[in-house]
């Protein structure tokens, strides 16, 4: 498909104008930042990573009753997406104490939440992302009380469904972002979740080892960032458990 003008780039991704109106293609880049992009690199690989769990996620929320934005996968690097408008928030979802939460609170690395805690980031890169209330996100007008509802619902649902995925293969899923975003049929409005679900928004813990299997690989110099994400990848059956690289075209004869 050709391609068409670009909307906007972000530090692990573009997009760019769909096809057809109402849509956006994604491309998922090699990038690779921490603390507020004070550190980055490029992961070879990581996009397509990227690209492939996301679809894997998203294809299965949609499979559930989860609205979301996704469409298809276009190529290794590319999907169409619904456009929408997006929340300004970031919505955390906390299921083991890591992290900033740890810091804040002083709680051990890995303890265990009494409940998933739901916690909202402002998206504003210049001002690292804080942490807000629901109480600022009335105040600003950023989401009504009827959307803090729904969202909170679709965030556990989400939380619900990717729990009992990774729990599955032996992988304890600690915390994640969403994004969410508005979408408008006639005068009717509906929330789905949006951006992008993959190892880079995400806490993976494997639950006898505890190695990490996310992002903290890059931030914490703990290995190959692209070696965990295939891990994550095999695990979930995305990627063939044999495949260390592409396979090479074999002649028929």
């Amino acid at each position: 498909m050709a391609r068409r003008k670009k909307i906007y780039e972000g530090k692990a991704k573009i997009l760019y104008e769909g096809p057809e109106p109402g849509t956006i293609v994604q491309y998922f880049k090699d990038d690779a930042t921490a603390f507020n992009a004070q550190k980055k690199d490029v992961i070879e690989g990581k996009g397509v990573l990227n690209n492939r769990l996301s679809e894997f996620f998203m294809t299965g929320l949609n499979t559930i009753g989860v609205p979301t934005h996704f469409i298809k996968r276009l190529n290794m690097r590319e999907q169409l997406v619904r456009a929408a408008e997006i929340i300004p928030l970031e919505i955390i979802v906390r299921n083991f104490a890591a992290g900033s939460l740890s810091k804040r609170l002083g709680i051990e690395e890995g303890t265990p939440l009494p409940r998933p805690i739901v916690e909202y980031c402002y998206k504003d890169d210049k001002l690292g992302d804080p942490l807000v209330t629901e109480e600022h996100i009335a105040a600003f007008g950023w989401a009504s009380q009827q959307d803090m509802d729904d969202i909170v619902a679709l965030a556990l649902r989400v939380n619900d469904y990717l729990s009992g995925l990774m729990y599955g293969v032996g992988i304890r899923l600690v915390d994640f972002k969403i994004e969410i975003g508005r979408v408008y049929d006639g005068d009717f409005q509906r929330l789905i979740v949006a951006d992008e679900i993959s190892p880079d928004s995400m806490r993976l813990w494997d639950m006898e080892s505890g190695q990490k299997l996310d992002k903290d690989v890059f931030r914490q110099d703990l290995g190959n960032l692209t070696d965990a994400y295939t891990e994550v990848a095999r695990r979930l059956g995305v990627m063939p458990k044999t495949a260390t690289h592409a396979p090479k075209p074999k002649l028929i004869n």
